[in-house]
């Protein structure tokens, strides 16, 4: 009924990918978004909660909520930014540091895993269209 329908098709394997994702953050007591979220912080301290959210490609407000979260979890810390007096850097704690390789670990292990179910070339290839396709609608 729905094979041709872009958003049913694309919801159906939203839902699948945030269960394996979420399965893969589960020892860390972590949503797939706060742990991508804490992963772009220890990847780069001081950025901005505009950057974040923009490179997360969420709503600053998504951005401001999970940062509240994983803040009160002393996983992250809002500093005055020198470069922007309007804006706050987003910083990780000690406490994230030492998650940051068992994090990005959990990250390898579910890509290696559907690369292997699915095709290293399908995997990528499908990657690179999803973003394209997400580019042309913004």
């Amino acid at each position: 009924m729905f094979d041709s329908c872009i958003y049913f098709n694309t919801a159906a394997l939203s839902r699948q990918l945030d269960r394996i994702w979420s399965k893969a953050f589960k020892p860390f007591d972590l949503t797939p978004s706060q742990a991508f979220m804490l992963r772009v912080t220890l990847a780069r301290p001081a950025i901005l909660q505009s950057e974040l959210a923009a490179t997360l490609n969420i709503a600053r407000a998504t951005a401001t909520r999970t940062i509240d979260t994983l803040e009160t979890r002393k996983f992250l810390e809002r500093r005055s930014s020198p470069k922007d007096g309007r804006e706050c850097e987003i910083h990780p704690t000690a406490a994230a540091q030492l998650l940051k390789d068992r994090l990005n670990q959990a990250s390898q292990d579910v890509t290696a895993a559907l690369k292997a179910k699915l095709g290293s070339q399908e995997f990528s290839s499908f990657v690179t269209q999803a973003r394209i396709i997400a580019d042309k609608l913004d």
